[in-house]
């Protein structure tokens, strides 16, 4: 793979750090609001997506240096990281909400192919921006649907630039920084929400 530089690879795991700091406070706000069963989906997604982008960031840093091609971290990346965010979803949506408490059920199916995954990812991520607005717009937290839109937005601008990748070293440096934005906002707003009592 062409462009991949040591400060890229570096980059690459600023998103899924601050995904990481984003499903430690969620889990933490919503332990005593969700099941038993909710709250393991919650977990088991949150591991996954980490991993996922753990597993891709450790990928190109490896590259990067000359340590090895080591492709099955690169590979590992869609089926973890799209299994994981619709099961995050899942659990979102399972925890009980102040003034009503949804209950939906999804399974994900186990596939080869990259694209159920990919379609996967992204209703999870979506269902999931869409979960936290509703809390947020619930909670008179305007800025916090703000910050969910903008992930939301970000977000299929990576679908877009993922379309159109070409593997050049601007086009991961351009997909590096709208991920770093879409994880960003996300996380801004579950603080703005964590600090307005999410957990209570």
């Amino acid at each position: 793979m062409n462009g991949i530089s040591v400060p890229m690879a570096v980059v690459d795991f600023i998103p899924v750090v601050l995904f990481f700091i984003t499903a430690i406070i969620l889990q933490r706000d919503l332990y005593n609001k969700t099941s038993k069963g909710a709250f393991a989906l919650l977990a088991a997604g949150s591991i996954m997506v980490f991993l996922g982008g753990g597993f891709k960031a450790t990928w190109k840093l490896l590259y990067a240096l000359n340590i090895c091609d080591f492709d099955a971290l690169n590979k590992a990346m869609f089926p973890m990281q799209g299994s994981g965010f619709l099961l995050f979803f899942v659990g979102l949506l399972r925890a009980k909400d102040r003034r009503q408490d949804a209950a939906v059920l999804a399974v994900p199916a186990v596939y080869t192919s990259n694209l159920i995954f990919i379609i996967m990812q992204t209703v999870g991520l979506a269902g999931s921006q869409a979960v936290l607005a509703i809390r947020a717009a619930r909670m008179k937290k305007g800025n916090a649907v703000i910050c969910f839109a903008i992930s939301f937005i970000f977000m299929l601008a990576m679908g877009y630039l993922g379309s159109r990748f070409d593997s050049s070293s601007r086009m991961n440096w351009i997909a590096q920084l709208t991920n770093i934005v879409s994880q960003g906002a996300l996380l801004t707003g579950v603080i703005i929400l964590h600090k307005a009592g999410l957990d209570k």
